[in-house]
């Protein structure tokens, strides 16, 4: 991922921040899978860093959340949070990160509603014009 496109993090004391200084804060991991490593520890391991995760949540509008009523950091990503984050301060993380696949699931029983399937259609639209 180029350095432009970096994912945006929420971070409540810092107005710029370099690794080390990330590294050194709280963070709350997201994770589905309850996973111990992602992505953004990867690439601290690659600059020889590790974060405290202080606690992993399943999604990233928990983290926010999270992040908003306490001292720790979550990192997520910045086009799919924007409307969460209103009111936080957001900065660049301060390494690449790889990209990620968000995916668009739904019960079997709407794969035909016509309602539904419009509400797809619209959101499948408006991912491909912001990629």
């Amino acid at each position: 991922m180029e350095p432009g496109n970096a994912k945006k993090f929420i971070f409540h004391w810092a107005a710029s921040i370099s690794p080390a200084r990330y590294a050194t804060g709280r963070h709350i991991g997201i994770s589905r899978q309850r996973l111990e490593m992602g992505p953004i520890d990867e690439a601290m391991s690659a600059l020889g860093l590790e974060r405290e995760i202080a606690t992993t949540v399943g999604g990233f509008s928990t983290a926010v959340a999270m992040a908003r009523a306490s001292d720790l950091i979550a990192s997520v990503p910045e086009r799919h949070t924007g409307n969460l984050r209103a009111g936080m301060h957001t900065f660049t993380l301060p390494f690449a990160t790889p990209e990620f696949t968000v995916s668009l699931l739904w019960h079997p029983r709407f794969h035909a509603d016509p309602a539904h399937r419009w509400l797809r259609g619209v959101v499948l639209e408006i991912c491909a014009l912001t990629h």
